[in-house]
């Protein structure tokens, strides 16, 4: 059978799922979640994604991310090549966790992707794990809900701003939008060609030729408020090294500056801060 086309592009939205290997666990105890939400926080961080929506499940995940740059496959594989290298590592095991490549939709934001977030978030319900969607610890729910205090690297913004402009009231019609979810119909009729969740206007704008001027000022606005070199390594770039080293890798994931215009502020080789950033992220095998 023939697989699916992956389809990539600046501001896509997709829907992305991995399984266990032969339906195995991909998660023993709460350590393992937490170690896949550490790796996960890098990824993001250095790919520029941003998460609307997650859930972790025993086997499987699904995760609603947005990809302001046209990187998703290179993320992916460094997500999972770097969880499960550490997940072996704890249980000491050998081989493939997940099985075969990771499954992607192509969201069409304005039609499904508020549909999708609350889907998401009811996997638990519907698995018959927990009654309601604020019992499960592992989804975005309670946080986006305003239950508990969002991690960093969790985007509530735009889904809350579905509901209105006031925080509070929005979190509230948020969590009757996610109740009333529990036996709404499936999203997934609109699924087409394996690989895309959107109406036949939608997939006509894919057809277009890509704007690419409109991408790059994208991209500029939003590093428009970074700081600059000198004020983030400071004037005296001589720092000791354990502090010079997590200012490369914030200043390369966080805040989008490439490797070069690192190395040349702070007088090293290109090579010298490519190492560096590979020993924080971790086994170089799985880094692009």
């Amino acid at each position: 059978m023939v697989r699916p086309l992956r389809i990539e592009f600046p501001s896509a939205v997709y829907h992305v799922t991995s399984r266990g290997n032969a339906r195995m666990r991909i998660y023993e105890d709460d350590a393992d979640r937490t170690e896949f939400f550490s790796v996960l926080e890098r990824v993001l961080q250095r790919f520029h994604w941003l998460m609307h929506t997650y859930c972790l499940m025993d086997n499987h995940y699904h995760l609603l991310i947005e990809t302001p740059e046209a990187n998703l496959s290179t993320g992916m594989r460094q997500l999972n090549g770097v969880f499960t290298q550490r997940y072996n590592r704890r249980h000491k095991r050998v081989g493939h966790l997940l099985h075969g490549r990771f499954k992607a939709i192509l969201v069409d934001r304005d039609n499904y992707l508020l549909e999708l977030c609350r889907y998401v978030v009811l996997n638990p319900v519907r698995a018959k794990m927990v009654k309601r969607a604020q019992d499960y610890r592992w989804s975005s729910y309670r946080a986006t809900a305003g239950l508990e205090r969002a991690p960093d690297w969790l985007t509530c913004d735009w889904v809350l701003s579905q509901f209105g402009k006031q925080r509070p009231a929005a979190q509230r019609r948020y969590r009757t939008f996610v109740a009333a979810g529990v036996n709404a119909l499936s999203p997934w009729a609109g699924l087409k060609a394996q690989t895309i969740l959107g109406t036949d206007e939608f997939i006509a704008k894919l057809r277009r030729p890509p704007q690419r001027q409109l991408t790059e000022v994208r991209r500029e606005q939003r590093y428009l408020a970074r700081p600059a070199l000198e004020k983030f390594f400071g004037r005296n770039t001589l720092l000791d090294r354990e502090k010079r080293n997590r200012r490369i890798v914030e200043g390369n994931m966080r805040y989008g500056y490439t490797q070069a215009q690192i190395a040349s502020y702070l007088g090293l080789h290109y090579s010298m801060v490519s190492k560096v950033i590979k020993a924080e992220m971790g086994d170089s095998r799985f880094m692009t």
